[in-house]
């Protein structure tokens, strides 16, 4: 106990949103000091020993271009963990980072996870963040601190739905009295929508191409609806049958009609999660509208997209890439007052 407080003197509280696509860490009384892609790049050296080159933004950039004895792995797969040993290298040097590398720091530290997680999968992402040095490890499920991020008030006994849209899942969650009344989450998300936008250009252009320019495609060209002026886009692969770079011009209707699918499965999803409301707080929904958030609520129209499917008001969130994140920041500053919110592990 006396060691605990006296490692405190020395912790600084981090809360991170461990994503699939992205890490934010948030320190207390900072804000976000690191938000950079969940990719992790390692060596392999002799006797199978792997070494961590990077993390991050450097690490990103090696995707796909890394010579045989260097791999850049994702280590978050569908909003999980998919390589316990990569994640908690990552988180080890995100917490070095947000703390200038210094041994002594022994943090609290909050983590976001999606709604749907296991008991199993609970305790492997408490267990990367102990084994890479936190103190306590507090779990936040992503719906409330979408919600808390986007600025609700959670505590009120009103009905408020948010729906976040991340890089391996999309949770769909309804907040009122300080907790989660109704939830689902589906792993359709950014990624998925990513590799049916490559299934697409494989299809229709004979066009082989990496994450990265699909992602591009996405941010750059795509669309829930159709717009009333096309944006266009030209992207190179490597061509299937000649084997060959060759390039193409893409439009903003191939990006909608690629992502069609995914974007129908997140409508009936949230389409699920209204018909399961309870009658009492149905009404708060109609009155208040859906709120979005998360990289996917960026999408072009999505909400308008929504809208006409549900019949209900979609509105995106002020910053909504940061939306978890910000509410993950605002549990940390009330880490004392908010414990009842967390899981402890």
């Amino acid at each position: 106990m006396i060691f605990n407080k006296l490692i405190g003197l020395f912790s600084n509280d981090l809360s991170i949103d461990l994503g699939t696509a992205n890490t934010l860490v948030i320190a207390k009384g900072r804000g976000i000091i690191i938000n950079e892609p969940s990719v992790v790049a390692v060596k392999t050296e002799r006797f199978g020993h792997q070494r961590v080159l990077a993390v991050g933004h450097e690490a990103k950039e090696m995707v796909g271009k890394t010579p045989g004895n260097i791999k850049a792995i994702r280590p978050m797969k569908d909003g999980v963990i998919a390589d316990f040993d990569m994640t908690e290298k990552m988180i080890r040097k995100f917490i070095e980072k947000a703390h200038g590398r210094s041994a002594l720091i022994s943090p609290r530290i909050i983590i976001c996870v999606p709604y749907g997680l296991t008991q199993v999968e609970r305790k492997a992402v408490s267990d990367s963040a102990r084994s890479a040095g936190a103190r306590e490890v507090y779990l936040i499920e992503e719906p409330m601190a979408a919600a808390i991020g986007a600025g609700i008030n959670i505590r009120e006994p009103q009905g408020n739905l948010v729906v976040d849209i991340g890089g391996g899942t999309t949770e769909i969650g309804v907040v009122s009295l300080g907790g989660l009344v109704l939830s689902k989450s589906i792993r359709i998300a950014g990624d998925k929508i990513d590799l049916a936008i490559s299934n697409y250009v494989r299809k229709k252009y004979n066009l082989l191409i990496g994450e990265r320019v699909a992602e591009e495609i996405k941010i750059n060209i795509g669309t829930a609806m159709t717009l009333e002026k096309e944006l266009t886009m030209t992207i190179t692969g490597r061509d299937q049958v000649e084997g060959l770079l060759s390039s193409v011009e893409l439009t903003s209707e191939d990006a909608r009609e690629a992502m069609k699918e995914p974007l129908k499965e997140i409508a009936e999803a949230l389409r699920d999660v209204l018909e399961q409301m309870p009658p009492d707080l149905a009404g708060d929904i109609v009155n208040h509208g859906i709120i979005l958030t998360g990289g996917g609520a960026l999408i072009r129209m999505l909400d308008r997209y929504l809208s006409e499917i549900v019949k209900i008001p979609v509105y995106v969130a002020d910053e909504p890439l940061l939306a978890v994140a910000k509410g993950t920041g605002r549990a940390l500053e009330e880490i004392d007052l908010l414990q009842e919110l967390f899981e402890h592990e």
